[in-house]
């Protein structure tokens, strides 16, 4: 694991005011708009908050993780899904396993961010979710030097052969949708 890697206890993943920032129903809910989605695999799936509310909807749920207790935790959380131990740099399915991708706060963790994506979009037919931190200092969060700058994001998208990246500011964090196609 490296240095940015979260390695605090599961049971902070899903404090009431993480829940909060997080936002989760309202990312989904942005995640899903406009699309037919029906597979999803939780990249950095953590406890599986993502991954559960996804489920909510009716969605089939993969996931991977590269620390063995949130693939543990995920794994109670939502018991019959499939969770695996793996980077996000070698996402272990298939090209086109799923409809989409998600990274919900991972990315900036990420060894190398432009494999990352790679590997997101190899795996997923029509677009890649990822929550991400603001690119400022706050109190709560990575040191800036791990954050990622909105247009460092969008051009290294780009170059990982996205036709188009939106960016969502939500109340606390920033959401882009990455689209692997129109």
């Amino acid at each position: 694991m490296n240095e940015r890697t979260y390695s605090n206890s599961v049971e902070r993943l899903r404090s009431p005011e993480r829940m909060e920032r997080l936002e989760v129903k309202r990312v989904v809910d942005i995640c899903l708009e406009g699309e037919t989605i029906n597979l999803v695999l939780d990249i950095g799936v953590g406890s599986g908050l993502f991954a559960e509310e996804f489920m909510n909807r009716n969605i089939v749920i993969a996931g991977i993780d590269i620390n063995p207790e949130m693939i543990k935790a995920a794994g109670s959380y939502l018991p019959g899904c499939e969770f695996k131990l793996a980077p996000a740099e070698e996402i272990p399915y298939n090209d086109g396993s799923f409809d989409m991708a998600f990274m919900g706060l991972i990315l900036h963790e990420a060894d190398d961010i432009k494999k990352a994506l790679l590997e997101a979009k190899r795996v997923s037919k029509k677009l890649v979710g990822v929550l991400e931190w603001n690119y400022r200092e706050e109190e709560i969060g990575p040191k800036l030097e791990h954050r990622i700058k909105e247009n460092d994001l969008k051009k290294i998208a780009a170059d990982a052969g996205f036709l188009k990246a939106e960016t969502i500011q939500l109340n606390k964090l920033v959401l882009y949708k990455l689209y692997i196609r129109k």
